[in-house]
C-alpha cells in the first residue's frame, strides 16, 4: 500500500508550495489533483512583498521579479478624475527589499512550483480524484479515483486539503463554512489595449454604477481588467461577452482595447471555515477562507498558510517537536483568515454597493477623503504595510514570547534599510536561527554552537536603530522566519527554556 507522510490534495499554488517546502525538509510527500494540468489562465495576480521575502528560502524570488511585473504605483480615480497617487516603492523603500506589488499570473506561478518540485522528484498526480478518508488516530487512509477509473487506497500521516472553496476534506470533516455571496457579478478580462492607464501602474475607477481596476501585466499593452456586472445582466452572467460589459469606467479611463485574450464572469465569496484542522487533516487556502479580490490578498495568505505549517509538520514528522505544535497552525492562521475577511468585506462592499447613499459617499465624499488622507505619511505606510503583509504577525501567541527594542515575538523581523550587511541575507535558511545585533555574550555563542544553531552577529549599525531592534539583546527566528523569542540580554538559558517549555528539539 502507497504510504507517504504527508498527502496534499490540490495543486494549486497553496498546495504546490506546501509540497515544495515539506519536500525541502526531506517530508516525503504525495500531491494530487483532479484537473488534467495546471492552469491555462491567470486568474490571482498579485505577490506581495512578504510573500517575496518567504519565496528567498527556496530561492524563487528572482525567478518571479524576472518574469513578472513590477508595479511601482497605485491610482484611484472617482468617475474619470484622478483621486489619489500611490508610490509604493517610495512609501515601502524602508520597510522592505520589495516595495512594490509583484504581477505574476497565477498560471506561470504554479507552472515555476511544479518544476521546483520535480527538482525533489515529486510529479503532481492529475485527474486523480480524493473519494474519502479514515483518520485512525495515528495515520489517515484515503481512497483515490485514478485516471484510468481505477481506486485505491493509500496511507499517510498527515492530510492537506488545498482543494478550494468546494473542498471535500474539509466536507468530510464535517467542519462549517459560515460567510455569505455578494450580489455583484464580475467579469474579468485579459486584454491588449492603449491609453493612459496602460502605463505600468495600478488605476482604480470608481463611478456611480461601474467599478474598474486596471492590473498591467508583463508586455506592452497587456492588462487585466476587473470590472462589475449591474442591471439585469447579471442574471445571465454566464452567457455575457466581453462586448456585453458596460464600458463607462472604461470611457473613464480612455481604456482603448484592441483584443480579448481571455474573458469570465464571476460571483465573490466571503467565507472562514470554523476550524483549519481536525485530528490529522488540515485546511489551507481556498479551502479554509475565501474572500474579495480586493488587495490581491488571497493567493498569498494560502501561500501564508502553507509555509506556516510546512515546519510544524516537518518538526513533528522528525521527532524534534510534540504533535500539539501543530494546533498552532490554526492559533496563527485563523485569526488573521478572520480579520483579512471582515477587511476586504468593507472595502469591497464601499467599492461597489449600490444605492443613492453608497452612491454618494463612493463619488462625493471619497474624492474629498482619500487625498488628505494618503498625503499622511503615517497613513500612507499602514496602508502598504497592511497590503503588502508585512504587517501580520503571531503575536500572544504559544510560539511567540519576549520583546526587544520595538520587536515582539511573534513579528516580521524587520528589515534594517541602508545597512552595511543585509540582516535579511540569512532568512534563506530553511531552520531556526538567532540574531543579534551588537556584541553577544561567550555563553551564548558557545550554547549555539553546541546545538548547531545558526548564529548570525551583526556590527550594530544606526540602520538597526531605525528599524526597532535592540542593541546586544537576541531574535530568536522560526523556520518561517518569524521572530519566536525576542530578548533583551545575551543569557542562553532564556532560549534554552523557550525550547524545553514548547517541548521542540534542535
Amino acid at each position: 500500500m502507497n504510504r507517504s507522510d504527508v498527502l496534499i490534495i490540490g495543486a494549486g499554488p497553496t498546495g504546490l508550495v506546501l509540497a515544495l517546502w515539506l519536500s525541502r525538509q526531506g517530508v516525503k510527500v504525495r500531491i494530487l489533483d483532479q484537473t488534467a494540468g495546471p492552469g491555462t489562465t491567470s486568474r490571482a495576480l498579485a505577490v506581495q512583498a512578504r510573500t517575496l521575502e518567504l519565496y528567498r528560502q527556496l530561492d524563487l524570488t528572482q525567478a518571479i521579479l524576472d518574469q513578472g511585473h513590477r508595479v511601482p504605483a497605485a491610482n484611484l480615480w472617482v468617475k474619470g478624475e484622478q483621486a489619489a497617487h500611490l508610490p509604493l516603492s517610495s512609501i515601502g523603500a524602508d520597510l522592505t527589499p520589495y516595495p512594490f506589488l509583484e504581477i505574476y499570473p497565477q498560471d506561470q506561478h504554479e507552472q515555476l512550483l511544479i518544476e521546483r518540485l520535480q527538482r525533489f522528484g515529486v510529479t503532481v498526480e492529475r485527474q486523480t480524484e480524493l473519494l474519502s478518508f479514515t483518520d485512525h488516530g495515528h495515520l489517515i487512509s484515503a481512497q483515490l479515483r485514478g485516471t484510468d477509473g481505477q481506486e485505491e487506497t493509500c496511507q499517510a500521516f498527515y492530510l492537506a486539503g488545498c482543494d478550494g472553496a468546494h473542498s471535500t476534506v474539509r466536507k468530510t470533516l464535517g467542519i462549517d463554512f459560515p460567510g455569505g455571496t455578494y450580489q455583484q457579478v464580475f467579469y474579468v478580462a485579459d486584454v491588449d489595449a492603449r491609453g493612459p492607464a496602460l502605463n505600468g501602474e495600478l488605476h482604480v475607477d470608481l463611478d456611480e454604477a461601474d467599478f474598474l481596476a486596471v492590473f498591467p501585466l508583463a508586455g506592452e499593452g497587456r492588462a487585466r481588467l476587473i470590472g462589475t456586472v449591474r442591471d439585469e445582466r447579471a442574471e445571465q452572467a454566464e452567457t455575457l461577452k466581453f462586448e456585453d460589459v458596460s464600458r463607462r469606467a472604461m470611457d473613464n479611463l480612455k481604456v482603448q482595447v484592441d483584443r480579448v485574450n481571455w474573458f469570465s464572469t464571476y460571483r465573490v465569496h466571503h467565507r472562514v471555515a470554523e476550524r483549519f484542522f481536525n485530528g490529522r487533516a488540515f485546511l489551507l487556502g481556498d479551502a479554509a477562507h475565501v474572500h474579495s479580490p480586493a488587495g490581491g490578498q488571497g493567493m498569498n495568505t494560502g501561500i501564508g498558510d502553507a509555509i506556516n505549517l510546512a515546519w510544524k509538520l516537518a518538526a513533528v514528522l522528525s521527532g524534534k517537536a510534540e504533535e500539539h505544535l501543530l494546533a498552532t497552525y490554526e492559533f496563527e492562521r485563523i485569526e488573521f483568515a478572520r480579520r483579512l475577511v471582515a477587511t476586504t468585506d468593507r472595502v469591497f462592499s464601499f467599492v461597489t454597493a449600490d444605492g443613492p447613499i453608497a452612491n454618494l459617499l463612493r463619488t462625493r465624499l471619497a474624492p474629498l477623503l482619500i487625498p488628505k488622507v494618503t498625503a499622511v505619511e503615517a497613513a500612507r505606510e499602514f496602508l502598504f504595510r497592511t497590503v503588502s503583509q508585512i504587517t501580520l504577525n503571531y503575536r500572544d501567541m504559544p510560539l511567540s514570547c519576549g520583546s526587544a527594542g520595538h520587536v515582539h515575538g511573534g513579528d516580521r523581523l524587520p528589515w534594517a534599510h541602508g545597512a552595511v550587511t543585509d540582516n535579511f541575507a540569512s532568512l534563506d535558511h530553511l531552520g531556526w536561527q538567532v540574531h543579534v545585533y551588537g556584541v553577544t555574550s561567550d555563553a551564548l555563542r558557545d550554547w549555539c554552537a553546541e546545538r548547531q544553531l545558526p548564529l548570525t552577529v551583526f556590527d550594530w549599525e544606526p540602520a538597526h536603530q531605525a528599524a526597532g531592534l535592540a542593541r546586544n539583546g537576541f531574535y530568536l527566528l522560526r523556520p518561517d522566519t518569524y521572530v519566536a523569542l525576542a530578548e533583551k540580554s545575551a543569557d542562553p538559558k532564556v532560549l534554552e527554556r523557550y525550547f524545553e517549555e514548547r517541548k521542540i528539539a534542535l
